[in-house]
């Protein structure tokens, strides 16, 4: 199973790149772990995350080919 993960803002700058694709993740928060390994210093940023483009606020399923996004605060005018 591989998910794609997008980084906006930010986020792209601390994970150095704009895409990146994990294999054996289960959820969502399995997704963050590994996440928050590979790039510690996320966790000092705010971030909403969605899930094949609906915010979610809780731990979701993954499965094969699904998008997870890692979105910054943003304003609107």
């Amino acid at each position: 199973m591989q998910v794609k993960v997008l980084f906006f803002g930010v986020l792209a700058e601390v994970a150095g790149t704009v895409v990146k694709h994990y294999s054996d993740v289960r959820s969502t928060g399995d997704l963050k772990i590994r996440i928050g390994d590979d790039y510690p210093e996320i966790v000092h940023y705010n971030f909403r995350i969605s899930h094949n483009n609906v915010l979610i606020n809780e731990d979701v399923m993954l499965n094969d080919g699904d998008e997870v996004a890692y979105m910054p605060p943003f304003a609107g005018g």
